[in-house]
């Protein structure tokens, strides 16, 4: 979610075991016995008793099932055949469709944060596909579980104590905090800590419901995109076409030059036409693939995306699928 939320390098899914047998970690200790250390450390921190009473007897132990290696004789993947898979054509109709749905009350808190609605969209959809992915594990079992297991214990456990604040400010019970295997919540799948940080009471009934309040859902995520910089004048970037003496090393995103800079190293529109004549933007290039791949020249909100998630696979696809819900134009 955002920001590494998506731990794929734990390369691992979480199945709930209905037993509270105890596991021995590697740090020779059971789980039963971590989960009292997460109590006593929840009470020295001044969690209030109704609290530390209502979550504890409830948190069961996760077990990991690895998942093999890919196979090494994989075809590499690139952003052709990335995106097709990752924004085929049924998430693009189901977000042009969501988009409809809601149209009036993401034009009102697109207005409100600064951030054009079909990004608010096209994140929703590349992060939960619009909540269909947004997962049903109990968020403070899978933390403490994933704490335990050793694995990057400190940031999962200062997760699981951002879960339990979140639990008793927003008086959310055990059953309805719910997240994926990694513990990240809600359609923008917000880890604990960017919750509490980011969420958003959109309608303003005092709850910061990021799981079915749609206003809730919107504000947090247009406020995390107005919070990294965001500008509703502007666009993402575009893709474009490049000489091929170009220089590769110009693509990194420390390098900023204007359009005329850009267009004088003999970088074109991606239909080969001039880029645009401005001179109030300093402008980035991304080769995500490499010289042979796509090209792209990108802006401000370009580096908001990448502040959500630091990939360029993920801030393209994003871009993708909000101009696939731009045009052609649905209202």
């Amino acid at each position: 979610m955002v920001l590494g939320k998506q731990i794929l390098a734990l390369a691992c899914s979480l199945s709930f075991l209905s037993s509270t047998a105890m596991a021995e970690s590697e740090y020779q200790g059971t789980f039963s016995g971590y989960v009292a250390e997460l109590k006593q450390a929840a009470i020295d921190k001044g969690f209030s008793q109704q609290t530390i009473d209502d979550v504890f007897p409830k948190i069961k132990m996760f077990k990991k099932a690895l998942v093999s290696n890919k196979d090494s004789s994989e075809e590499p993947v690139t952003l052709e055949t990335y995106l097709p898979q990752i924004v085929p054509q049924p998430k693009v109709d189901l977000a042009r469709a969501f988009y409809r749905q809601h149209y009036t009350e993401l034009e009102k808190i697109g207005e409100r944060y600064g951030v054009q609605p079909r990004f608010i969209v096209a994140l929703l959809g590349i992060e939960s596909n619009l909540g269909q992915d947004s997962g049903s594990y109990p968020v403070l079992s899978v933390t403490a579980s994933l704490a335990y297991g050793g694995q990057r214990e400190a940031h999962f456990r200062q997760e699981f104590f951002a879960a339990l604040k979140i639990a008793e400010q927003e008086h959310i019970p055990f059953s309805d905090l719910k997240g994926t295997s990694t513990g990240s919540m809600g359609l923008p799948l917000f880890l604990p800590s960017v919750y509490l940080t980011y969420a958003q009471d959109g309608d303003g009934d005092g709850i910061k419901d990021i799981w079915s309040n749609d206003s809730d859902v919107f504000a947090s995520a247009a406020y995390y995109l107005q919070q990294s910089g965001w500008k509703a004048s502007e666009t993402w970037g575009r893709q474009v076409k490049v000489p091929k003496q170009f220089e590769p090393s110009l693509a990194d995103l420390s390098i900023k030059k204007s359009f005329n800079e850009w267009q004088a190293l003999g970088v074109r529109r991606f239909d080969g036409s001039d880029l645009p004549k401005r001179e109030d933007m300093q402008i980035s290039m991304v080769m995500p693939d490499g010289v042979t791949g796509r090209s792209y020249l990108i802006y401000d909100n370009y580096r908001g995306l990448l502040q959500w998630n630091n990939s360029d696979y993920f801030a393209i696809s994003v871009a993708y699928l909000s101009e696939r819900i731009k045009y052609p134009p649905i209202i």
